[in-house]
This record gives structure tokens, C-alpha cells and sequence, in this order.
């Protein structure tokens, strides 16, 4: 019968920033300075004793949202053989079909994806990019954290000299302010600090229309740019088409779109040179996969954005040389640290993703649920929604022999019947 999920576990943390951000949505007021990052955790334990971690995440709003959904249909996953991930992905979508396949519903199903992928390479006994398929050890790394607007650019000129001294192999700054001459009076000091053999990126956060994004690209041709990133509007995919067959410096978006079908629209328009993906915004790593074979299709280079934890595996199984972000925000919520040298950042040689979390993170952890784990019995192997020896209900998909989840506070389960646990709290 093979191994069966028995205990899925959510989280969600709250993680601080050691000083908040500010980028262009910031500079042009749609947005407030960026103080933590919200992270929905999965943890699955099966009976044979392997666990596997997952997570997603969001800037500002949305985590609670994404647990409330986790919640809902999470529960769904016990019994079932951990390894038929895109049977268990396609049940979870069906669970939640009536509000949609993008967005907050996929964004907190990455986060279970994410963890039946780590599971599944440890029980290989690999590193996820080597049961992926890796095409080498490491990949090219740049940092983004020292580049942001709040910062002086006397500090993102020295943040730029501490992260290539760290072993960091590109930098990129932010710009999209109201006033242009300002991003390129920081853009050309930080260009002149680095020298002209310094891989260097710039970030405009989406703040400029088309017209102003063609004058800006035409004014920095000669600086020698990797990329441009989102000039435009995220789902302005004619518009960065039409930019990307305007200039030589190459177009580099993707990083908002919560869809595969949104993505796969940049690929089909030429409207980059660099693909975007961010893996917890598009669902994760199954429908990622589904993007990076139409993007090497089209000869694209991928640039994957944030969560480096992830996507340092799937940039070493993308067969074109790309690059990762370096952020390290997420850092302390983990037990390890990612290796950088010589402008790379080797992948990891334990299995799975190689991660662990943190004793310290119990501090930021604002609400918690789990399932199966205390109902002291064996998982069902039945279909979907069939928990604890019961028939499914034949009602709405997931909905768990006739009744609706127990919502009691910490340490009641579920009604005595359905092995959920919930925590929380108000801060720490």
C-alpha cells in the first residue's frame, strides 16, 4: 500500500526585518515601507516517519488569507501516498475551484506543494535540484536587500562593496521615482563605484508608464545593464513586448503573476529577456515546472525571484544558466545558511531542500493548525475527504463526513473526531 500522509502541520509566522524598505510603490505612495514578511508554513509527516517542509509567503497583506485557505482544505491530504504530487495538487485545486486557480487559493497551496516536493527528494536521499535534474552545483547570485530607496546612495554604494566581498556576484538597485534624473544620478554613481565587469540590475517596481520606461531604457544603454526589471504594470505584457523589441538592454518580469497562463503570455509575446517566476506566488514547484519547460522552449534565461531557499534547486535544474536573488530576510527562519562564493551560491547537498526550522522562529509565529497527529489512529488510504475510516460526504469536495472544522481554541480537536489542532496567538 506505500507510505500515506499522516499529520500535515500550517504556520504562519510573522518574521521582522531588521529595518524596513522602501521601493518605488513606496516613493510614488501606493504602498507603506515593508517591515516583515508574512511566511504559511507546511509541515507533513507520513507514517513511515519522513517529513517534508513547504512555504509560501507575502509582503504587507494576504498571509492570513492564504492560512484561512490552507485551513479549509488541507485536511484533505491525510491518507493519501505523499508521492502523487500532481494528483494531490489537482485535488487541492478542485477543493477550492470556486475561487479560482491563481492568487491567494494557489499561493497557499504552494506551500503544501513546496513540502510534498521536499518530502518526496528525501526519501530519495537527494537534494531537491538532483531529483529534479540538476545541470550544475551552483548558479550566479546577486544581492537586492543593499539597493533599496530608503537608502542613501553612499549606503547602497558600500552595501554593494560588502555584498561583493561576501562572495555575491551581481547587484541590484532600486528606481521608478517620480523624478528619473534622481534614479539615474543613483544608478550612475553606483555603476561608477562597481567598475564596468560588475554584473549590475535595476528594479522599478512597476511605477512607470510606457513612454517614460523608453526613455529611461534608452538613457542607461551605455551602463551596461544585465536587465531592467518590471517597468511596467505586472499584466502589461504587450507593453514590455513592445520595450523589449526597443532596447538592447534586456527586459527581466514575471515576479507578480500568480498564474501559469500569465506567465506563459510573456513567453509567447517576447516580452522578456529574463523570466520571472516566483515559485510561492504561481502555486509552486508543479505548475513552476509547467513554466520553465515553455521558457527553455523559447530560449529564455530565467531570474527567479526572492525565497533563494527555493529556487537556488530550481535554478541548478534549469538548463540555462540563471540567476537567483539574494535576499536574506528569510534567513532566520532557519536552521542553515546557503554557501556563496565566487558570485554563486552552491546548492545544497542534503536532501531535500536542506532546510530546517528554526527553535528561534517559535517567536514569530502568530497561528498554527494541525491534522492527524493527535487523533491517535492509523490514516485512512481512501479518496479524497475520506479521514479516519469514514465515508467522504458526498456534498462539496473535502468537506469531511458531513460537518464543518471544529474552529475551538488551542488543544480542542476538532469535534474529538477529525485530529485538528489549533494554536494561537496574538504576538510571539
Amino acid at each position: 500500500m506505500g507510505d500515506r500522509v499522516a499529520s500535515v502541520r500550517f504556520g504562519h509566522y510573522a518574521v521582522p526585518l531588521a529595518h524596513p524598505v522602501s521601493d518605488a510603490k513606496v516613493a510614488t505612495g501606493r504602498q507603506r515601507p515593508l517591515s516583515q514578511i508574512d511566511v504559511l508554513t507546511c509541515e507533513i509527516t507520513t507514517d513511515d516517519g519522513l517529513e517534508g517542509l513547504g512555504f509560501s509567503y507575502t509582503t504587507r497583506a494576504g498571509c492570513r488569507a492564504q492560512f484561512a485557505h490552507a485551513k479549509e482544505v488541507g485536511e484533505i491530504l491525510l491518507g493519501r501516498d505523499p508521492s502523487d504530487i500532481g494528483r494531490l495538487y489537482d485535488g487541492l485545486l478542485w477543493a477550492g475551484a470556486s475561487v479560482g486557480r491563481s492568487g491567494v487559493a494557489t499561493q497557499a497551496l504552494a506551500a503544501v506543494d513546496v513540502a510534498l516536493w521536499d518530502l518526496k527528494a528525501k526519501r530519495a536521499g537527494l537534494p531537491l535540484a538532483k531529483l529534479l535534474g540538476s545541470y550544475r552545483d551552483s548558479v550566479r547570485t546577486y544581492n537586492t536587500s543593499g539597493g533599496y530607496l530608503q537608502a542613501p546612495v553612499e549606503e547602497v554604494k558600500e552595501r554593494a562593496r560588502q555584498s561583493l566581498s561576501e562572495g555575491i556576484g551581481g547587484i541590484k538597485i532600486k528606481v521608478g521615482q517620480p523624478d528619473t534624473r534622481e534614479d539615474l544620478r543613483r544608478l550612475t554613481a553606483v555603476r561608477e563605484h562597481l567598475g564596468d565587469d560588475v554584473p549590475l540590475m535595476v528594479d522599478a517596481n512597476q511605477q512607470w508608464d510606457r513612454a517614460t520606461a523608453l526613455r529611461f531604457g534608452r538613457a542607461v544603454e551605455e551602463l551596461g545593464l544585465v536587465w531592467i526589471e518590471e517597468p511596467l504594470d505586472a499584466y502589461d505584457a504587450e507593453g514590455h513586448a513592445q520595450l523589449a523589441a526597443a532596447l538592447g538592454t534586456p527586459i527581466a518580469t514575471g515576479e507578480m503573476l500568480s498564474s501559469v497562463p500569465d506567465l506563459v503570455r510573456l513567453i509567447d509575446l517576447r516580452a522578456v529577456g529574463f523570466l520571472q517566476p516566483d515559485v510561492p506566488r504561481v502555486g509552486g514547484i508543479t505548475p513552476y515546472l509547467k513554466v520553465a519547460a515553455l521558457a527553455d522552449h523559447a530560449q529564455l534565461q530565467v531570474a527567479l525571484h526572492f525565497v533563494m531557499e527555493i529556487h537556488v534547486h530550481l535554478a541548478a535544474a534549469y538548463p540555462r544558466e540563471s540567476w537567483v536573488e539574494h535576499i536574506e530576510w528569510l534567513s532566520p527562519l532557519f536552521e542553515e545558511r546557503l554557501e556563496i562564493e565566487g558570485g554563486r551560491m552552491r546548492v545544497p547537498d542534503r536532501p531535500g531542500l536542506g532546510l530546517s526550522l528554526a527553535a528561534a522562529a517559535g517567536a514569530w509565529r502568530l497561528d498554527q493548525v494541525e491534522f492527524g497527529a493527535v487523533a491517535g489512529r492509523e490514516s485512512d488510504p481512501g479518496e479524497f475527504g475520506a479521514v479516519a475510516g469514514r465515508e467522504p460526504d458526498p456534498g462539496e469536495f473535502g468537506e469531511v463526513a458531513g460537518r464543518r472544522s471544529d474552529r475551538g481554541e488551542f488543544g480542542e480537536v476538532a469535534g474529538g473526531r477529525s485530529g485538528r489542532v489549533e494554536f494561537r496567538a496574538d504576538a510571539g
